[in-house]
């Protein structure tokens, strides 16, 4: 094919692009080209329709990604704006800090002081279970139903045990509650469990009895009860002699949905009675309490996996922290009777006696790994609400200590604090904003998150459609071009 040449004294003018660096015909600019119109196809496509679906369902939106993301460390947001609901915290709250505890009100308090008492929410109610009026234990069992906005009815009396018990564990597993040990009115340990299955027509327990089955194979009181996924894991504890290792589980049989009878499993590497204790993925951790010598602030953290032979998960050792990470595995601080709880695979630690109700948390990675407790003081327990022995619960986005005593005197009162605070509204960082959104919530929120993101992906492909087009016709383009300046012109 004849091709048509240059004529004699032409000169070819090489146009150069992007500020005149590159050559507008060379690999380098189409190179660049390439990979701005995939990002843009990426924007428009994908990023931009997910932030409006989000900026629908959420009251804030986030644009950018944070340097926090690649190192916790780098908190590069000069301005911070939160709403007046986070109160004295700082803003941001830092990751796993709670408001200030209030007291509810009076008419909302136990029909009676108690402390010592174990707190479970057992099918549509929350009960809290024995627990001692400052003297000896009771066989009481209160009821109440927590609402999802942390609002709770008044208190009721539901079907008593079959004998006085405080300082039990107390569980819900496989549709029943399960109350383990415990102290009985002489103030001796005990080897029971009582059982109560909540009603199928009122959701209530209206009966307890005796377990054979379940019975302990030696008395334990202030011994602390883990729900797992296959069985009950019963910690530590003591018996008439004081604190002890011991650590035992009642496994589900697959068969017939029935606990089995406890077995023993690796004790504990030191003794332990009043701890907390939870199941965070493979990793069994345990906190707070007593040992031989008193209060402790040692934490211990165990193992859960599979036995050779067994096909029921299991406790399989301890780990043992090296005497450099001890400093960040260990609580700052031991206190006699403090509570312990988690939310949200964050640890707590709050109140006793002996301190000024400090609040401490920690949040453990991956691999079940600590790195530090942290503490606020905003998020202390007030002078007024200096609690020991308390029942802790959490229910939604907040946490409540049931009971206990103030002063030593057993109480009535119950404290909450929510567990979320409001973040901030607007941040502005280094690639980083934090705008406002709707936060419609409910179904109606969730069904418009969808519509409105089916509408910004459909505009958006119809304005990419819209730009090949005119990209790939020049001078159509440039007469459109033409005509908006022309307008303009005459416009003015």
């Amino acid at each position: 094919m004849a091709s048509q040449a240059l004529g004699p004294g032409t000169t070819i003018v090489r146009r150069r692009a992007f500020f005149g660096l590159l050559d507008a015909g060379g690999w380098a600019w189409a190179t660049l080209k390439a990979a701005f119109w995939f990002v843009a196809i990426i924007m428009l496509m994908a990023y931009i329709p997910d932030r409006a679906l989000y900026a629908t369902v959420q009251p804030t939106i986030e644009i950018g990604v944070p340097l926090q993301t690649f190192n916790k460390n780098l908190n590069v947001t000069p301005v911070n704006l939160c709403p007046p609901a986070i109160e004295t915290l700082p803003c941001p709250a830092p990751v796993g800090a709670v408001l200030p505890w209030q007291p509810n009100p009076p008419e909302l308090g136990l029909p009676q002081a108690r402390t010592d008492a174990a707190i479970v929410a057992a099918g549509l109610e929350t009960l809290l279970v024995g627990g001692s009026d400052g003297k000896a234990a009771q066989d009481s069992v209160f009821a109440t139903v927590i609402r999802p906005d942390g609002n709770i009815d008044g208190w009721t009396t539901g079907a008593p045990l079959p004998a006085p018990r405080s300082g039990a564990a107390v569980v819900f597993f496989a549709g029943s509650a399960f109350v383990i040990g415990g102290t009985d009115e002489t103030g001796a340990p005990t080897d029971t469990v009582f059982v109560g299955t909540p009603d199928a027509a009122s959701g209530k327990i209206t009966t307890w009895e005796a377990s054979d089955d379940l019975k302990l194979s030696a008395p334990r009181a202030e011994a602390t009860a883990v729900v797992t996924g296959d069985g009950i894991l019963l910690v530590g504890g003591r018996d008439a002699g004081g604190p002890v290792s011991s650590v035992w589980q009642a496994p589900l049989k697959s068969a017939t949905g029935a606990l089995q009878p406890w077995r023993e499993l690796p004790a504990l590497p030191n003794v332990r009675a009043g701890a907390t204790a939870v199941v965070l993925g493979s990793n069994l951790f345990v906190y707070g309490g007593v040992d031989a010598a008193g209060p402790t602030a040692e934490v211990l953290r165990g193992a859960i996996g599979l036995v050779e032979g067994d096909p029921i998960p299991t406790l399989t050792g301890w780990y043992v922290p090296t005497e450099a990470s001890a400093a960040d595995v260990n609580l700052p601080v031991a206190r006699t009777g403090a509570m312990g709880f988690v939310a949200s695979g964050t640890l707590y630690y709050v109140g006793g006696e002996g301190g000024a109700g400090e609040l401490y948390w920690t949040i453990p990675d991956a691999e079940g790994n600590l790195t530090g407790w942290e503490t606020l003081a905003q998020s202390a327990l007030p002078p007024d609400l200096q609690l020991a022995d308390a029942a802790p619960i959490v229910s939604g986005a907040n946490a409540f200590l049931v009971g206990g005593t103030a002063a030593g005197v057993a109480t009535q009162g119950i404290a909450r604090a929510s567990l979320a605070p409001p973040q901030p509204f607007f941040q502005l960082g280094l690639f980083y904003v934090v705008l406002p959104a709707l936060g419609i919530e409910g179904e109606v929120g969730q069904q418009l998150s969808y519509l409105v993101a089916a509408g910004v992906a459909t505009t958006n492909f119809v304005l990419l459609i819209l730009i090949g087009y005119l990209y790939n016709h020049p001078a159509k383009a440039a007469a459109l071009r033409d005509r908006f300046r022309n307008r303009r012109r005459h416009a003015a």
